[in-house]
Order: structure tokens, then C-alpha cells, then sequence
């Protein structure tokens, strides 16, 4: 690595690189999304990582949703440091349920932000722009979003008409295409201004729409493929990793299979008296309908938590209900910003909060969703050799920056 110094970020030290990095964060990467589309012969750039370089399969953050996930990946800790504690979260502060996309929110310095500081040139390129002020707070360099490529200027995002830059119309929120633009965005970055850190965010629209080995998930892995061959071309280290799995939430008909937990709650202790939020919910829910396998559960002063923790677990379909100081213990949650209970649904079954809040006609395929334990297992690839983790230790999605920056052997 290079001589320079290097950079501390919330109690982890990175060495300077040596030349380009960049880390992805491949947006709902079940880990057989990777293997299948080796398999088929359509992926040869992660095929060679995979026999020559860094293969593991890592635990991403436990709600497995994308904001708390990409915002652990790019401070090197869990969300008990940083705070963003899902995408959507009730603010006791402001007695209301809000989007959690705003830099208020963030309670931790990032690594891009602190290489910035240090003088290191960065560029960010996310799919959709919920998560482009949250990367990009207090960075300086390129960061801007597919889903608004069309309005950068240099005060906000680090460069006029990114559009122009890559060439490409502007996609769809709803397609495959936003996540080809932030890679070819990274390829062009990488040609014109060859940053010294670059973070690539994607979307998981595919993930959602089909499983892995299908020709159009084969298809997406194939163009991303094509991307990351090129940026290694480019001089490039590249770790890539996800923010989460993805599992069909289907019962034995094709159905959605769903727990409707306020409806639930409702029926057992009155209309209203219970709060359940989502933290999957954003503004993007057609092809989720805002149904993920992560609920947090706000209950009256005088209700009986114990028995209700007790009660929830012995719905079928749940897997674990958490009181808030097991479920901050054992995902590493900020307190303030998860209610009284935890609840976590089975592999191939989904929490909504009531059925009349929930509208599914959006969803054209059966029902993909995440935020449980069962799409924790992600991918952690760098294209180059590292040295093992020591016996016992257990490799977060949120390591990939110091598995790069300091693992890499020389």
C-alpha cells in the first residue's frame, strides 16, 4: 500500500491505497445469484474471483434492509454507532413515522467522508437518490444517483450532466437499466478522473422479479460482470458485497404469504393501541408493496410485553420476537430508534402492518422480499488474494473496506 497515512473511522484504522478502489454493494445478492450465473458460464470476471481471488460468504446487518446495510458498509460498524436503523422508522422526537434518509439522522463519521478529509479524490454513484445525501454527507468529490442523473451540478453532486458523462438516457426507478447506469458511471468515472475511492450502490428491482439461475437474473450478473472486468482493466481493487439476500415469500399457491401484525395486535388489544413499523417501507413498493420479513412493534405503557413477546412468537410464520434490549444486543440496534418488540418472520413469509394499508397490485411477479435472518448471508468478493480471518472471527458485509484497505497481501 501507499506510504501515506492513513485514516481512523469510528475505532477501525484504513491504509492509504495503492491505486483505485472500489467497493459495490450489489443491492438483494443472495450469494447463488454469484454461483449460478458462474455456473452458466456468463459471469468469467466473477468466476476468476471466485478461484483466484477472495470468496467468502459474509452476514450482512440484521434488519437486512438497504439503508442500515449501506450505511454500515461505508462507516465499518453497525448501526448502534451510525443509527440508521432501517429505511422508514417512527421518530419518538417528532411523533411521527419518516423516511430515514436524511444526514440528521446519521450519528457516525463515514470512510468515504474521512478519506475525503484527507485529501483522497471520491466519487459515489448510488441507484436510487434516498440514499445519495446519506453516503455523501460531509464527503467532498462526484456523488449523484441514477434516478436523478439528469439534475446534477457541480455545488450538489461534483459534476454537470452526468447524463452526458455516461451516455445513457435516463432510467427507469423501475428497472434493470438503473443499476447498468451506476456501473457504466463508475467505468466513466473511472476513465476520466480515476478517483481514489469509489462506492457503487445498486438496486435490487431484479432480485425482487426473479430468482437466481433464471435468464434474467443470469443476464443482470453477465452485465455487471462485463462492468467490473472493465473497472479491473482500469487498475482497480474491487470488493464487492450486498446489503442483503432475497427470498421467494410465497405460500404452496403462489401467494403472498403474509402476517399482518397490526390487524393482529389490533384483535388482541384494541384498534390503535399497538404501532408497527416497517422498516422496509420507502417510496419505491411496487415490486414489495412495502412487505418485509422485519417489524418493530411501539405498545402502550401498560402492556404486558413479556406474554405478548410470548404470544406473537406462537403465530405461525414468526421466528423470533425480540424485547428491545435483546434485539439492540444481538443485531447491534440503536435503542431510540427501535420500539418495544422485535419481530422477524420465517424464510418464505413477510410482516405488513393492516391488509387495507397494503396495496399488492403493483406486484406482477410472486412476491421476493427480505429483512430477516434468512437473507442475512451475503457475498464478500475482492479481486485479489487476502489474507484469512483468524480463528473465531465472524466477517460482516460492513468489513469489505478493511478487508481491501488492509487485508489484501501484499
Amino acid at each position: 500500500m501507499s506510504g501515506k497515512p492513513g485514516i481512523s473511522v469510528n475505532g477501525r484504522s484504513y491504509r492509504w491505497p495503492d491505486g483505485p478502489v472500489v467497493v459495490v454493494c450489489v443491492d438483494g445478492c443472495e450469494p447463488d445469484y454469484v454461483t449460478r450465473a458462474v455456473q452458466a458460464g456468463v459471469a468469467p470476471w466473477f468466476g476468476d474471483v471466485m478461484a483466484k481471488g477472495t470468496s467468502l460468504v459474509v452476514d450482512a446487518v440484521v434488519p437486512t434492509f438497504t439503508n442500515p446495510n449501506n450505511l454500515s458498509i461505508v462507516t465499518g460498524a453497525s448501526p448502534a454507532v451510525h443509527g440508521i436503523s432501517g429505511n422508514y422508522f417512527y421518530d419518538r422526537d417528532a411523533g411521527a413515522e419518516v423516511m430515514m434518509n436524511d444526514p440528521k439522522y446519521l450519528r457516525s463519521d463515514t470512510i468515504l467522508a474521512a478519506f475525503s478529509r484527507a485529501g483522497a479524490s471520491l466519487a459515489v454513484v448510488t441507484a436510487k437518490d434516498k440514499l445519495r445525501r446519506l453516503l455523501g454527507h460531509g464527503m467532498q468529490g462526484v456523488c449523484f444517483s441514477s434516478e436523478q442523473a439528469d439534475r446534477t451540478t457541480v455545488g450538489e453532486h461534483g459534476l454537470d450532466d452526468a447524463l452526458q458523462l455516461v451516455g445513457l438516457p435516463l432510467p427507469s426507478v423501475y428497472s434493470a437499466a438503473l443499476s447498468e447506469f451506476v456501473f457504466a458511471a463508475g467505468v466513466k468515472l473511472m476513465e476520466s478522473r480515476r478517483p481514489d475511492v469509489m462506492y457503487l450502490s445498486t438496486t435490487d428491482y431484479v432480485q425482487h422479479k426473479h430468482a437466481p439461475g433464471t435468464p434474467e437474473a443470469n443476464a443482470f450478473y453477465q452485465m455487471m460482470d462485463g462492468y467490473l472486468s472493465r473497472l479491473q482493466e482500469l487498475g482497480a481493487t474491487i470488493g464487492v458485497t450486498a446489503d442483503h439476500g432475497m427470498n421467494a415469500k410465497t405460500d404452496g399457491a403462489g401467494a403472498p404469504a403474509v402476517i399482518y401484525l397490526q390487524d393482529v395486535l389490533d384483535g388482541w388489544l384494541g384498534a390503535g393501541q399497538a404501532r408497527v413499523i416497517l422498516p422496509i417501507t420507502d417510496p419505491y413498493v411496487v415490486h414489495h408493496g412495502a412487505l418485509g420479513s422485519f417489524a418493530t412493534v411501539y405498545l402502550p405503557a401498560d402492556a404486558a410485553i413479556a406474554a405478548l413477546t410470548r404470544r406473537l412468537a406462537a403465530v405461525p410464520g414468526v421466528e423470533v420476537v425480540l424485547d428491545r434490549a435483546g434485539a439492540c444486543a444481538r443485531f447491534g440496534l440503536p435503542p431510540d430508534r427501535v420500539g418495544d418488540l422485535v419481530v422477524i418472520s420465517t424464510r418464505n413469509v413477510v410482516l405488513g402492518t393492516a391488509a387495507a394499508r397494503h396495496d399488492l397490485s403493483g406486484l406482477d411477479a410472486p412476491l421476493r422480499s427480505h429483512g430477516g435472518l434468512s437473507e442475512q448471508a451475503v457475498p464478500l468478493l475482492v479481486n485479489r488474494r487476502t489474507r484469512a480471518p483468524g480463528p473465531g472471527v465472524r466477517l460482516r458485509n460492513f468489513d469489505v473496506f478493511d478487508v481491501v484497505l488492509n487485508g489484501v497481501a501484499s
